[in-house]
C-alpha cells in the first residue's frame, strides 16, 4: 500500500487506539481476577499478592503490555519527532518486531490450544479476552503488513525476539513449582495446562510444546523480519521510478 500523509496520521491514530484498547482489557481482567480472589471462600483465594502476580505471569498479559507500552510509544513518537521521518528508529524497529511474533504467536497459540478449555463461570471477562487473544494479534499482523514506515532488519534480529521467551519459560517453570495455586491450593501454579507437568504426558509432553512453542516463536519472527525487509526493497524500488519518472518528465 502506498505510503501517503494521510494513511501514516491514520495508522498513528490506530496504534494509539490498539494501545487504549489493550491496557483496558488488561486492566478489566486484573479487576474481575482480584474481585473472585477477594470474593473466595477458600484460604488460599485471600493471598491477592499471589494473584495479582499470577496475573501478571501470563505470557499473555505481558505480551499484550509490551505491545500497548510499544504501539503508544510508537504514536507519540510519530506525532512528535517523528512528523518527516522516512522509516522508524532502529531500536523502535526492534521493539515492533518483537512485541508483533509475541502477539501472532499468543494468537495462535490461544486459538489452537486454549480456546476450548473450560473455566469457571465468570472467571474471564468475555471481551478483554477476545481483545487480548484476538484483536491485538490480528491488528500487530496488520501492523506487520501495512503499517508505514517500517524499518527492514537484520536476520540476526531473530536472536533478540527469542530472549524474552526463553527468559519468561525459565521463570515459569521455577516458579510454578514454588506457588500455592489460590483456586485450588494446590502446592504448584502453572499459567498454561500444557506447562504443568502434572497432567498427562509429564515433562516429556512439557518439552515438547515447549519445542514446538519456540519452533513457531522462531518461524514467526523470521517471517515478521522477512516482511519488514520486502517492504522496505518495493519502498526503495518505488521511491528510485518515481525519481526515474521524474528526470525523464524534466
Amino acid at each position: 500500500m502506498a505510503r501517503t500523509e494521510t494513511w501514516t496520521r491514520v495508522w498513528d491514530g490506530l496504534r494509539a487506539v490498539a494501545a487504549a484498547l489493550a491496557l483496558a482489557a488488561i486492566i478489566a481482567q486484573l479487576v474481575r481476577t482480584v474481585g473472585i480472589s477477594v470474593a473466595s471462600k477458600t484460604e488460599y483465594g485471600h493471598h491477592v499478592g499471589t494473584v495479582v502476580a499470577n496475573f501478571f505471569s501470563f505470557f499473555t498479559i505481558e505480551s499484550n503490555l509490551a505491545a500497548a507500552v510499544t504501539l503508544l510509544i510508537g504514536a507519540i513518537w510519530a506525532w512528535t519527532k517523528g512528523r518527516d521521518a522516512a522509516v522508524e528508529p532502529r531500536w523502535f524497529a526492534i521493539l515492533l518486531v518483537c512485541v508483533s511474533t509475541y502477539m501472532i504467536v499468543t494468537g495462535i497459540v490461544y486459538n489452537t490450544l486454549l480456546r476450548g478449555i473450560q473455566l469457571s463461570v465468570g472467571a474471564t471477562v468475555p471481551w478483554s479476552n477476545e481483545v487480548l487473544h484476538v484483536v491485538i494479534p490480528l491488528f500487530l499482523l496488520a501492523d506487520v503488513l501495512f503499517a508505514p514506515r517500517r524499518r527492514a532488519l537484520p536476520w540476526s534480529t531473530a536472536w533478540i525476539i527469542v530472549i524474552y521467551p526463553i527468559v519468561w519459560a525459565v521463570y515459569t517453570l521455577v516458579r510454578a513449582p514454588l506457588v500455592v495455586s489460590p483456586a485450588t491450593g494446590k502446592p504448584y501454579w502453572y499459567p498454561y495446562p500444557f506447562l504443568d507437568p502434572h497432567q498427562s504426558g509429564g515433562y516429556l509432553a512439557v518439552v515438547a510444546y515447549i519445542v514446538g512453542i519456540a519452533i513457531a516463536i522462531i518461524g514467526v519472527g523470521l517471517l515478521v523480519i522477512w516482511a519488514g525487509r520486502f517492504r522496505a526493497v518495493r519502498r526503495r524500488r518505488g521511491a528510485s521510478e518515481a525519481r526515474s519518472a521524474g528526470a525523464v518528465d524534466s
